[in-house]
């Protein structure tokens, strides 16, 4: 078995390459190839909680399980909220051959679904970007967005001043050629962006329908339990809605699971899987005033996927340690 650390995950699975690695399997996954139980979580003492989430690939062709500790007060200790580890399986015997750290795994797999979600559903021209949330996944949300779309002007909006202001230095500092503002009024942040990331711990809605202007491309990333949510029911009615997998959409969306019992959506209303897109099996984005909206939940395929192409290139290169059971 390979031992692969978050330094080894960090060499061997750069954005570019993690995009077109979740942009093959979200294919596979609306064909059918993939079993994908529902994730599982368990509280594990005041808001912290571990996430079990196991599933099998037909391309590539692999199994695991991931165990994620879900600990919202960690950024304040210096830690990613995110942490954990996936251990991956071979088919022919059943062997485990890998273990990595899945913080940051999980933290680029999301932000490269982001991207494919963008690629395929936000106007071509979308220059002005706007992430809601400071957290770890906002960096690596910018870094994705950049990867897809010709950004020009970042906007960054946090609850806390210092935080954001903070963000905003670094992402500076990192991308000198971005125009870069912040602040901490969220609707002041959706006005005029083209594409949004809403990457938010938040439990009630912090993005609101009656904002939002015509042509823009919302990726809804941060609630992916049905007691979170970061958009409002107009938001959702508003918008051309999409998703990784319908299963977990349904039962892990918390708008549209409330939404669904209020009798205000039916199921009708979710246009496609994002893989049904990118097989042209289903349409994208119809009209350049459309509102187009992608609601990730995150699904173990993406983190199956990125971990045999992190093994694969781990092995190509020498890195990780070999550990005999």
């Amino acid at each position: 078995m390979k031992i692969l650390s978050n330094a080894d995950v960090a060499a061997l699975l750069p954005m570019a390459e993690a995009i077109e690695v979740v942009d093959a399997v979200m294919r596979v996954v609306s064909a059918g190839g993939a079993q994908l139980p529902l994730r599982h979580a368990v509280p594990v003492g005041g808001r912290n909680m571990m996430g079990v989430m196991s599933g099998a690939l037909e391309t590539p062709h692999c199994y695991g399980v991931k165990l994620l500790s879900l600990f919202p007060d960690n950024p304040a200790r210096g830690l990613s909220g995110h942490r954990g580890a996936l251990v991956l399986f071979e088919p022919e015997t059943g062997g485990a051959v890998a273990m990595m750290d899945a913080g940051l795994l999980t933290a680029i797999r999301t932000a490269a679904a982001s991207a494919v979600a963008t690629r395929a559903l936000a106007r071509p021209d979308a220059t002005r970007l706007t992430i809601i949330g400071t957290g770890e996944q906002a960096e690596h949300h910018l870094e994705a967005m950049l990867s897809v779309r010709p950004v020009r002007a970042l906007h960054v909006v946090g609850r806390r001043a210092e935080k954001t202001a903070e963000f905003a230095r670094h992402a500076a500092a990192r991308y000198p050629a971005l125009t870069i503002t912040h602040g901490i009024d969220v609707q002041e942040g959706v006005r005029g962006a083209d594409i949004l990331c809403t990457v938010t711990s938040s439990a009630t809605p912090v993005v609101m329908g009656d904002w939002l202007e015509e042509g823009q491309h919302l990726n809804v990333v941060g609630a992916s339990i049905p007691v979170k949510r970061e958009i409002d029911d107009k938001a959702v009615l508003r918008a051309q809605v999409y998703t990784d997998y319908r299963p977990s959409f349904f039962a892990q969306a918390g708008e549209i699971v409330e939404m669904i019992k209020a009798g205000t959506l039916d199921e009708a209303h979710l246009k496609a899987e994002i893989g049904e897109v990118l097989a042209g099996q289903a349409p994208g984005r119809q009209q350049r005033e459309a509102i187009t909206l992608y609601r990730s939940l995150g699904v173990t395929a993406q983190d199956l996927a990125a971990a045999q192409h992190v093994l694969t290139r781990a092995i190509e290169d020498g890195r990780g340690q070999d550990v005999h059971f």
